[in-house]
């Protein structure tokens, strides 16, 4: 008999922002009597206009620390939930369920884990610049609007990009970036996942056919990587989403296939790789 699909979710976010990006998903998922944590990075628990004012407590954070974080946060629940990560937090989530924790993954435009290859074009015009910051890996790095709607909402109007931008955007760590991209030359990454390990529990990889930041390429890659193992591992693409799709406008719909393939998991079912929104 299948187990009971877990009633907690832990949120993750990514970079630049916080965990008040997950608010339409706590809201959502909180209606269908689910428990929703979304805890900050180390750092970030703090008003956004404190971490603009002072992210000194960001200089050095780097994958490592943050993702032992959220590990203590799992650790200490009455049951293993499921993990929803956007970003930088769906490699976290991987991460994560690489360790044994968590009774099932999301991962939403995720940066790539080590062995996965991600310099698409469009990527590198999006977070390219933070790289060739000297030391950037010890500093905080500044995102600019240009570069923000570039990468996370170009399909979005003006004026609504820059209401996201002063809502959701702020200084961050640089060290995870550039861990990620020397992941590939690092056989100790932080960034390394077991993409054999037969143990791990479920784990669905999501993109947004029009992201630049984490492009459909990249998240497939990601897909067919895991493939190495005989945990279940599935796939599925929302069109005309951008890298913002958790909050973009229809981002209910979004919302609607996670909590699709969280009941799913009592059934037994698989999402086809092929499976669009």
């Amino acid at each position: 008999m299948p187990q009971r699909v877990a009633r907690t979710i832990v949120f993750v976010h990514g970079g630049w922002v916080t965990a008040a990006c997950w608010d339409p998903f706590v809201r959502y998922f909180g209606a269908q009597g689910f428990r929703c944590i979304a805890p900050a990075w180390p750092g970030k628990d703090r008003p956004i206009e404190d971490i603009r004012r002072d992210p000194s407590p960001l200089v050095g954070l780097g994958v490592g620390a943050i993702v032992e974080h959220y590990a203590q946060v799992i650790r200490a629940l009455d049951e293993p939930p499921i993990l929803i990560g956007h970003s930088f937090g769906g490699l976290f989530v991987q991460l994560l369920l690489d360790r044994g924790l968590g009774a099932g993954a999301i991962a939403i435009d995720s940066a790539p884990p080590k062995g996965v290859f991600a310099f698409e074009p469009t990527t590198l015009l999006s977070l390219g610049r933070i790289l060739m910051i000297p030391f950037g890996w010890r500093k905080v790095v500044r995102w600019s609007f240009p570069e923000f709607r570039f990468a996370f909402v170009h399909t979005m109007p003006v004026d609504e990009a820059r209401a996201v931008y002063a809502a959701h955007i702020a200084p961050d760590t640089g060290r995870p970036y550039f861990e990620v991209a020397a992941s590939m030359f690092d056989a100790s990454s932080p960034a390394r996942v077991d993409f054999a390990n037969p143990n791990r529990a479920p784990l669905l990889l999501i993109s947004g056919d029009a992201d630049r930041a984490m492009t459909p390429r990249v998240v497939r890659r990601q897909y067919r990587a895991h493939l190495a193992s005989p945990a279940r591992t599935d796939f599925r693409s929302f069109p005309n989403r951008t890298h913002w799709l958790i909050a973009q406008q229809g981002w209910e719909e979004v919302a609607a296939g996670c909590l699709d393939w969280i009941e799913s998991l009592d059934e037994g079912n698989v999402v086809d790789e092929a499976q669009s929104a």
